[in-house]
Order: C-alpha cells, then structure tokens, then sequence
C-alpha cells in the first residue's frame, strides 16, 4: 500500500509544482512590456526532489506542525531560489522577457502538467478496479 501511495504523492507534487511553475511563466508573458521587468522560472527538477524527500534538506523549509499551517514556499520554490531569464539580446528598456522562449515553456509545461494528470487518473482507475476485483465486483 505504501508503494501505491507513493507514486499517487509523487505525481501530486510534480503536478503542484507544474502549477507553481505555470504562473510563474505566465507572470511572465503578462509583463512582457514592462520596462526592467526580469522574466523568472524555477529549477523544476530541483524543486521536485526537494519536495518529494530527494534533497536531504531543503533551504529555508519551515516546520509544518500543524494542519492549519501554511505551507512558505522553499529551496527552489522560493522566490530566493528562483532563477532569472536573461535574454540573447538587451533590450532598451531592459526587460528580459522573450515572448517566444516563454510560450515554448508555457506549452511544454502545459503539456508535462497534462500527462502527469492523466497518468493520476489511470492510476486511480487500475487502484479501483483492482479494489471491486479484490471485493467481489
């Protein structure tokens, strides 16, 4: 049971983080006209093996004790830890968003945010028929 639930939370987490990293892109085409505005992403594959346990500790990471808790964004995720797009060419009021490197990523992102919830949704379908065939029908 343990291995099933373990997977199921991998690809919650993967699928939260595809999310986080969907506004953030999006933030970024959203100010692509603004003057100094600096395009941000995060290390995805960082962020994952810290959210999933993979990274032995992770900066920053505040102790969640209770239920009503909120989860601050940490290692990777952190708005420290972000990383900054620089452009292949300055632009002359300084903004480094490029609207076509951004939509590549938003769509991409889109996509991986896709097959990661299908693949939930099959899982959670094997786990209940393999349930009604254990029970009987």
């Amino acid at each position: 049971m343990q291995r099933l639930t373990s997977t199921l939370d991998f690809h919650a987490q993967a699928l939260t983080l595809r999310a986080e990293r969907q506004r953030l892109i999006a933030g970024n085409i959203a100010n692509a006209d603004t003057p100094g505005y600096i395009a941000r992403d995060m290390d995805f594959a960082k962020a994952l093996r810290e959210a999933t346990g993979g990274a032995q500790s992770v900066p920053g990471q505040m102790a969640v004790t209770s239920a009503g808790h909120m989860d601050v964004a940490a290692g990777a995720r952190s708005e420290n830890e972000l990383l900054y797009a620089t452009g292949p060419q300055d632009s002359l009021d300084r903004n480094t968003v490029d609207l076509d490197r951004e939509r590549a990523a938003f769509a991409e992102n889109a996509v991986k945010y896709e097959a990661t919830l299908r693949f939930i949704n099959g899982h959670m379908r094997t786990l209940t028929e393999a349930m009604k065939n254990h029970n009987g029908g």
